[in-house]
């Protein structure tokens, strides 16, 4: 299997792997949405698995998160390999997926929270010492884009 990246909709998947029935998953590429928080982590599947760019809708929506780092009490390479048998990386580079893709989980809770001010449970009575426009800003201009761009060198489709 090879290295895949299409566009849907004007948004830009790239291929993780097929499971055991033939069923392509893709991950879709992470946004700043909303003006505050990235989108990070969603993954796709297609109604037409053998073309999904010419696919008239998703027919599965999950996310990275639950699929390979909430399961079985195994750790997301495991899972991955267990998942999607067929996939189109080496062993090191799932390795630096799951990695990256959990650093980049923990990056966008931390500047939710210093966004926030909180865990958004209730008001936060140290909302005032959390809160930090400078730190969320380098979280979000800086930190989630490099770990995103390195994600995207392993992922993206092999340079012609």
């Amino acid at each position: 299997m090879k290295k895949q990246t299409i566009v849907w909709h004007g948004r830009k998947y790239f291929l993780l792997g097929r499971d055991e029935d033939g069923t392509k998953y893709f991950l879709e590429e992470a946004r700043f949405d909303c003006g505050w928080y990235w989108g990070i982590g969603y993954v796709e599947t297609f109604t037409n698995n053998r073309n999904p760019a010419q696919s008239k809708d998703i027919s599965c929506h999950t996310h990275f998160d639950s699929l390979f780092f909430k399961r079985d009490n195994m750790n997301g390479w495991d899972v991955f390999r267990k998942l999607l048998p067929e996939n189109p990386f080496t062993d090191n580079e799932i390795w630096k997926i799951v990695e990256l893709m959990q650093s980049a989980y923990i990056a966008r809770r931390y500047s939710d929270m210093l966004h926030c001010g909180g865990a958004n449970y209730t008001s936060n009575l140290a909302k005032d010492d959390i809160v930090c426009e400078a730190e969320y800003k380098r979280i979000n201009e800086d930190v989630i884009p490099a770990i995103l761009a390195k994600l995207y060198e392993i992922i993206g489709e092999e340079e012609k």
